[in-house]
């Protein structure tokens, strides 16, 4: 399909989707660029790596001096009323135009697809599966949305028919798409301000999974009870996992067994049937990165993977950019960028730390993404945090597509204030303001030895990289 485009052009092209797809395309020799508004972005790295082209801003001109451009391809963040770009070019209906899951789409469903869904854990997942798979010699492709640093960049280019994507099911992209297998990670509620019911939520998930074809073959997880009932209406082979050491023996259940620690990492056996696969070691933190390898582990062994190469693989996956990333020091206080704002990721994220940092104090620098996300699950969140010691919430970072207001980050401090006098946790709870006033109040009061996560899917990250540049 790829062969059919000579020169892209993409209208957003820093959002991190639509530079895991800027660089597929550019690695598989299509001459790729875009446009983008000044503000720095985690996506730079990449773009600028892969050598593509990003004009500043967007302005009609731009469109203008598109010489033979094939397809241009547009971010759902924008649409003709609030990107004049992309006014221009559907005014003109000179050049074809996709959204960014369309284009997505048409090179999935011309491949061996391997969809990568559910509320969480996607990226882990998708990067650590495609990662595992290249050393277990199978050379799959990959699109990942976030920088794979052992990957260099959020794309993978194999010999293999075989593409794993990160699939969002955000505005439903799930649509679009035609899986030939799926991992489906968990399912819990999200993005209210598309799905404003938690049925339409797990409809979306639904729908998708019926779409694997009976030679195809679905991975699971066993332990969340939604995904259980969906994958009773998957055509292909079921195959589920598990991270619950109780559980009776499942048929085609990939169950955890023995599980220790050994220097940092997470050793543990797993059971299949009535095989025991011994063993197994992760570096990553947390029971949540149990399950995420085990999903890469089934998927593996059903794609036919050696079983020695394929522990290699597993153990060898040092993460993604922003999951658990360490970003430095400041006056010996560590600082810890991470992409969690649901609260299940929140808990699970400062479960793997306080693992191995047990005896340090704990900061979380939380950014509330989204302003609907923060008042619909504003009682969840409240109980996300118990585990830190001290806990800041920045202001909101609102989205451009939704409404703004209704809800303040003083309104979430109160809230876990409330429930921490309930539960009788003794924490030190503040609305620390905007990004600025936060780092100058980091600046000021962290102490030495001291952890520090700057926790959201906004731009938290600038409160380390500010810090960092005072050293």
């Amino acid at each position: 399909m790829l062969n059919n485009y000579k020169s892209v052009y993409f209208i957003g092209i820093k959002g991190v989707g639509m530079t895991m797809l800027a660089q597929f395309m550019s690695q598989h020799g299509v001459k790729v660029q875009g446009s983008d508004i000044k503000e720095t972005f985690m996506t730079d790295e990449v773009l600028q790596a892969s050598k593509i082209k990003v004009l500043e801003g967007f302005n009609r001109e731009h469109i203008k001096s598109l010489k033979d451009c094939d397809l241009i391809v547009y971010s759902s963040a924008y649409t003709e009323k609030n990107n004049i770009e992309l006014k221009q070019v559907l005014e003109q209906k000179e050049i074809p135009v996709k959204s960014y899951a369309q284009a997505l789409a048409e090179i999935f469903n011309n491949h061996k697809g391997l969809a990568v869904c559910g509320s969480h854990g996607k990226t882990t997942v998708s990067a650590w599966t495609a990662f595992a798979l290249k050393q277990a010699k199978l050379s799959p492709q990959a699109l990942i949305g976030a920088r794979v640093p052992q990957l260099k960049g959020s794309s993978l280019v194999g010999k293999s028919e075989l593409l794993i994507i990160e699939a969002d099911e955000y505005q439903n992209k799930l649509q679009h798409f035609q899986p030939k297998a799926v991992i489906l990670t968990n399912i819990d509620w999200d993005h209210h301000d598309y799905f404003t019911t938690f049925n339409k939520y797990l409809k979306a998930f639904s729908d998708f999974v019926k779409k694997i074809p009976a030679s195809g073959f679905l991975i699971y997880n066993y332990d969340d009870l939604n995904c259980r009932k969906i994958a009773k209406q998957c055509q292909g082979e079921v195959i589920g996992f598990s991270i619950n050491q109780k559980l009776k023996t499942k048929k085609n259940v990939w169950q955890l067994r023995k599980h220790d620690f050994e220097k940092g990492d997470q050793i543990f056996s797993l059971q299949y049937n009535d095989e025991i696969y011994k063993n197994f070691k992760i570096k990553l933190l947390g029971r949540h990165n149990l399950a995420n390898a085990i999903s890469a582990i089934a998927t593996g062994f059903q794609l036919g993977a050696k079983e020695e190469l394929l522990k290699k693989g597993v153990f060898n996956f040092k993460g993604t950019a922003r999951r658990q990333e360490i970003m430095g020091r400041y006056r010996k206080a560590l600082l810890i960028d991470d992409y969690g704002h649901h609260p299940t990721e929140i808990k699970s994220t400062l479960e793997g730390l306080r693992q191995k940092y047990e005896d340090n104090n704990l900061t979380v620098v939380f950014h509330p993404h989204t302003y609907t996300r923060t008042k619909a699950l504003l009682s969840e969140f409240s109980r996300s945090f118990y585990l830190a010691d001290k806990v800041l919430v920045v202001d909101i970072y609102g989205s451009a597509r939704e409404e703004q207001g209704g809800i303040s980050s003083y309104d979430l401090v109160k809230k876990i204030q409330a429930y921490n006098k309930k539960a009788k946790i003794k924490q030190e709870v503040l609305a620390s303001g905007n990004l600025k006033e936060t780092t100058k109040y980091l600046a000021n009061n962290l102490e030495p030895q001291e952890v520090a996560v700057l926790m959201g899917a906004g731009d938290v990250f600038r409160v380390g990289e500010a810090l960092l540049n005072k050293e």
